[in-house]
């Protein structure tokens, strides 16, 4: 099983990008987000893949980041939903959006996915709101560890991969250990994530400390 692909970006197309690794060229196909994230033709690129397996395809997709793949692997659960949806949803709102609008319940950010109506959309958070909070946690390790790229100039083997730019990458650890706070207090982990995201929306780059303070004043107003 392909995990992740490391290796020389070849060319970037409109849904798919080719990465050159070992002599092997493999095509991820990514979310519009996760293609305009990546670097130039002749640097190194690494995404994290999914493997999408039918009758009469196979096809690796990529990731910048393990929550990102692992909300693909969530929404892809729901009925309806296949890797062009999850992909679509991804694309319009990032992991992080992914992960505030089902926590909240937010089925008009969902719908603003091209492709997905109304009934899909509630469909999407009824089946995974409880599921939010498992994947909030995670982006904790994934706004600590940096995604790796590099920047142009010498040979395949001597380019080393540096951070792959992502909007805010610090957010989700800021989400994650405000969520693991407010569960340590002995609030549900469905309510602290609603909570969390809620404060995180209204807020601009708050700390860990600023976000607990503003989700306990909303968890206090719903007693």
């Amino acid at each position: 099983m392909i995990g992740k692909i490391t290796g020389v970006v070849d060319y970037i197309g409109e849904d798919h990008v080719l990465i050159e690794t070992a002599g092997v060229g493999y095509i991820l196909y990514c979310a519009p987000g996760t293609l305009a994230a990546l670097p130039g033709p002749g640097e190194v690129a690494s995404l994290y893949t999914e493997l999408v397996v039918r009758e009469d395809l196979l096809q690796l997709l990529g990731f910048r980041t393990v929550a990102e793949r692992e909300w693909h692997r969530l929404l892809t659960t729901v009925q309806g939903v296949g890797a062009k949806a999850s992909l679509s949803i991804l694309g319009a709102l990032g992991p992080d959006g992914v992960s505030r609008a089902i926590a909240l319940g937010d089925t008009t950010a969902v719908r603003a996915a091209p492709g997905v109506g109304p009934k899909l959309a509630a469909r999407i958070v009824n089946e995974l709101k409880d599921k939010a909070p498992a994947i909030m946690a995670l982006g904790a390790k994934a706004g600590r560890q940096a995604e790796p790229r590099t920047t142009g100039g010498g040979t395949a083997a001597a380019r080393k991969p540096a951070a792959m730019s992502e909007p805010a990458p610090n957010s989700a650890a800021v989400t994650a250990d405000a969520l693991s706070a407010l569960v340590n207090l002995g609030y549900d982990r469905g309510e602290a994530a609603g909570a969390v995201a809620e404060a995180a929306h209204r807020a601009e780059d708050p700390t860990a400390e600023e976000l607990i303070k503003a989700a306990l004043k909303l968890l206090a107003r719903s007693l």
